[in-house]
């Protein structure tokens, strides 16, 4: 499995309470392009309508090498999941306050794959509070790496 690219501000930005292995209907210059690594998912999230799963704002760029028939960089993409798992996430997201969002993109025996999450929007404090435990955690270690290399 060759993770091809991350949404680093997901896990600051978002409580993730579940996530999904989805596949992704592409085109061919796509595909091209997402082994290159030149994919971006920072503003990208998932919608769910007439019972299937779509990836919006995906940014994918134009492979190139390819010849006219380019695809358009940021449309919109049919995710490949199962028919429970759709009907599961649609529950979920009519509940208050949960998204469906991408967590990463990679390639899995040689077909593109994206995870996607069920998650929650954190308020500032949330985020505050993250940023303070990371912060402690990171003293604390330091500390404990300084006496374990000192001896005492």
């Amino acid at each position: 499995m060759k993770i091809v690219t991350q949404n680093k501000k997901a896990r600051h930005d978002y409580f993730i309470e579940d996530s999904y292995e989805a596949g992704i209907q592409l085109l061919g210059s796509e595909i091209k392009s997402i082994r290159l690594g030149k994919v971006s998912i920072n503003d990208a999230f998932v919608t769910i309508k007439y019972g299937q799963a779509y990836i919006h704002n995906m940014h994918i760029a134009i492979y190139e090498f390819s010849n006219q028939f380019n695809h358009e960089e940021t449309r919109t993409r049919k995710l490949l999941l199962h028919k429970n798992e759709i009907l599961k996430l649609f529950a979920k997201t009519r509940e208050q306050g949960f998204t469906l969002i991408p967590l990463k993109v990679y390639l899995k025996e040689g077909l593109c794959k994206v995870e996607i999450a069920l998650a929650k929007g954190k308020k500032n404090y949330d985020k505050r509070d993250d940023l303070k435990e990371r912060d402690s955690n990171d003293r604390l270690k330091k500390i404990m790496r300084r006496r374990w290399t000192h001896g005492s």
